[in-house]
């Protein structure tokens, strides 16, 4: 078995998106004065579709959301021609290839987030072709199901976030995160509001349910000192993303400071990167994401090196890549969960892009042990809606 061919298309949503809020999600961009959408670079609302084919017609699926014309670029010009005519089978040799000869100008960021996908795209054809789900091919099955924790309470009118929470509470969810809406540059009101939200998410689901907070990279060191000891007595599973992913020093330090878990990792690459937060103790819980870190043949690395340092993955996102990778360790002992919605900030168009996700029920994911591969299709049915660019 051969690789025949590698397309890359992009796929740029035209359809139904809900307007932008105010303070929805502290961001990296806030730090800046120039206020606006800050959160508008941080929308997906494109993605590369990598489609690889076998000499034997298989087709494997791959994706990237990290700035499609950019990744398909990359994977058009430099990747593919990398792949085409080599064995699927070898896909350490394969991704080792794509890595060291984009070293020059890649290693991390867009230019590993498109090897991610051409990786993807490998291991699915790997799975169809010996009629596996790549869950099995990684270790099997490690869990009866994955739990997963509700993940879509972004800042809002307090009350909608209630009410939201207590919808998924009574669908079986024991386990959520919320956003803050504030850092830094809005001052002690912002301290207020962000302490507000917390209390008003725990007044509904209770210190009975686990309660992820989330900054997205929106505060600093100083803010997130001064913030953790207000945060305890809500006893929070973790504190995500507090500050830039590349102040790995500040991760450490907020990790000594407090008894509240530091979790990362979202916008961190490869093997050497996660071996660099481990080293220093940076994080308690590390968050990749398949589709930016390297793919399946990196996470995969990732997964039995965080397990070496008893330190879980629960990767980003939830999506099919990541969830056969929680499946098939111990290391991993729950996922990111985002119910299909109308396109917001765009982890939602997985399910407008793709179909097979599975849908969660009373709190866990299912995994098809007869469904080979990746377990992805493409989703025909929102065509009309996409730009779709060759």
């Amino acid at each position: 078995m051969k690789i025949q061919s590698v397309r890359a298309r992009v796929f740029e949503w035209k359809g139904k998106t809900v307007p932008p809020q105010a303070n929805f999600c502290s961001n990296a961009m806030d730090a800046l004065y120039d206020r606006g959408d800050s959160m508008k670079t941080f929308r997906f609302h494109g993605w590369t579709v990598v489609e690889i084919e076998t000499d034997d017609g298989i087709v494997g699926l791959g994706n990237v959301a990290l700035a499609p014309h950019i990744a398909k670029a990359i994977i058009d010009q430099y990747l593919a021609p990398l792949v085409v005519g080599q064995d699927p089978w070898d896909y350490e040799y394969l991704w080792q290839r794509m890595y060291r000869s984009t070293l020059a100008w890649g290693r991390k960021g867009v230019a590993m987030a498109a090897i991610s996908a051409v990786d993807l795209a490998i291991w699915d054809i790997l799975g169809k072709s010996v009629n596996k789900p790549v869950f099995k091919l990684l270790g099997g099955r490690t869990k009866e199901r994955i739990p997963c924790y509700y993940s879509k309470l972004y800042r809002g009118d307090l009350k909608a976030m209630q009410e939201e929470a207590q919808t998924f509470l009574d669908q079986g969810f024991t386990a959520f995160k919320m956003r803050f809406g504030y850092g830094p540059n809005h001052g002690t009101r912002g301290v207020a509001e962000n302490l507000k939200s917390v209390q008003a998410v725990r007044e509904v689901i209770g210190y009975e349910s686990d309660l992820m907070l989330e900054c997205y990279m929106g505060w600093d060191l100083d803010y997130a000192r001064r913030m953790l000891p207000k945060l305890e007595k809500f006893e929070p599973r973790w504190l995500e993303e507090p500050v830039i992913a590349d102040d790995v020093d500040g991760y450490a330090e907020l990790s000594r400071l407090s008894a509240i878990p530091i979790s990362g990792g979202e916008h961190e690459f490869t093997l050497h990167g996660f071996r660099q937060l481990l080293d220093k103790k940076a994080v308690s819980v590390v968050q990749y994401d398949t589709n930016r870190v390297g793919g399946i043949t990196a996470a995969h690395k990732i997964n039995a090196l965080c397990e070496a340092h008893s330190i879980p993955v629960i990767p980003h996102a939830g999506q099919m890549h990541n969830y056969h990778l929680t499946m098939s360790t111990l290391a991993s002992p729950m996922s990111e969960y985002f119910p299909q919605f109308d396109v917001e900030v765009g982890n939602e168009l997985f399910y407008y892009i793709f179909k097979g996700e599975p849908v969660a029920k009373d709190g866990f994911l299912q995994l098809d042990d007869t469904l080979p591969g990746l377990g992805l299709t493409l989703n025909t049915d929102y065509l009309d809606q996409f730009q779709i660019s060759e």
